[in-house]
């Protein structure tokens, strides 16, 4: 079966009419008086590792995020944007403006929670969405505002919500995350680590639930990420213009058709959209039967002590990573390569550097320590 939406509604549709709804889905993705139709994610020539980091994030969020840098026109914010369109519809509690779970009765927002009360609690599913967070946005437009006057008389009602509340549960994309101001990333590790966005005013404090996964993007020649932030965004990724002579053909031959006929574009590549669905749905009912060995959590330590990393964060984002990948790949059981994988994101950015030495990660000495040779 598959489903088409139009005008909000999500309706399943035989398999005989497959070819018709697929033509009917794409009309219903767009209006070409308000919106753009969205470049499709599996027609993205190269850029293999930036587009496994974005999956693998889909499949299992509490890995901890990507990073990607990289020159512009490497089709850094195409990936991200497309990303949503295959991941499978959520379920949350109709009208809330955090996108409560209602699986997570104990997560519930205050108005959730009253609606739980009351018997008038309504579930609905939605597409995940993409949520910009701007560079220059005010701190109350990224954390919510509260208007103390009114907060006294009517309690957390007088909160108005944010940035953080519209991206519980889906994908907060920070282009040139590298210029974010000090107290934006405050409040971006806070929500991170806490899963739970938290404001204070006068006295008067309201919380709700903010778990997101966080993609950033950046050019390193407009400068470096703040440390702290950095360390708490598990992958990264550097994405680089493609040299070979045959993929920058195609890569322009594929743009000039999608420019020429978006919706004709998006049918041609329809079929590896939804193969793509697939595994990252079979992945996530896989994910919780994946299991790490004790073995390979010391592949995984001596790793981690052979490239001289701060702390142990390092070791659990390789973990995760590598379970993830297993479950994306179809395995039961995770390996080696799982692990070299894994690592070769999330190491690069972590490994401690001596003062004015610039110690560069090496990809042959990952699988030296892998293989025991070192």
């Amino acid at each position: 079966m598959s489903a088409i939406k139009v005008s909000g509604t999500v309706r399943e549709i035989p398999e005989e009419v497959e070819q018709t709804s697929t033509a009917i889905e794409d009309i219903a993705k767009m209006d070409t008086r308000t919106e753009r139709v969205m470049y499709p994610v599996s027609a993205i020539v190269g850029q293999e590792d930036m587009l496994r980091a974005l999956i693998l994030n889909a499949i299992n969020p509490s890995i901890g995020g990507v990073l990607i840098r990289g020159q512009k026109g490497t089709a850094k914010s195409t990936a991200v944007r497309g990303l949503a369109e295959i991941l499978p519809e959520i379920e949350v509690i109709a009208g809330c403006k955090f996108n409560c779970d209602p699986a997570e009765p104990d997560k519930f927002c205050w108005e959730c929670k009253n609606k739980q009360k009351e018997g008038t609690l309504k579930i609905e599913k939605r597409s995940t969405k993409v949520v910009d967070l701007p560079v220059g946005a005010t701190e109350d437009r990224v954390v919510g505002s509260l208007d103390i006057e009114k907060a006294v008389k009517e309690g957390v009602q007088a909160f108005e919500p944010g940035i953080l509340a519209d991206a519980n549960r889906s994908i907060l994309y920070v282009d040139e995350i590298n210029l974010l101001d000090d107290f934006v990333v405050d409040a971006l590790l806070d929500a991170a680590a806490m899963g739970v966005n938290t404001v204070e005013r006068e006295g008067v404090s309201v919380s709700h639930p903010s778990n997101f996964i966080i993609i950033g993007s950046m050019n390193p020649e407009e400068g470096e990420l703040r440390p702290q932030l950095l360390d708490r965004i598990a992958l990264q990724v550097e994405v680089i213009g493609i040299s070979d002579i045959e993929q920058r053909i195609e890569i322009v031959e594929r743009r000039n058709k999608f420019n020429d006929d978006p919706i004709g574009f998006r049918r041609d590549f329809e079929p590896e959209q939804e193969k793509l669905r697939s595994k990252i749905v079979k992945a996530k009912q896989m994910l919780s039967g994946v299991t790490t060995t004790r073995e390979n959590l010391r592949t995984i330590a001596e790793i981690c002590v052979a490239f001289n990393v701060d702390g142990h964060r390092a070791d659990i984002m390789i973990e995760r990573t590598a379970r993830t990948n297993a479950a994306y790949e179809g395995r039961e059981r995770i390996t080696n390569d799982d692990i070299i994988e894994a690592a070769e994101t999330v190491l690069p950015h972590r490994m401690r550097k001596k003062p004015f030495e610039e110690e560069e990660f090496s990809a042959e000495q990952l699988r030296a320590v892998v293989e025991g040779t070192v």
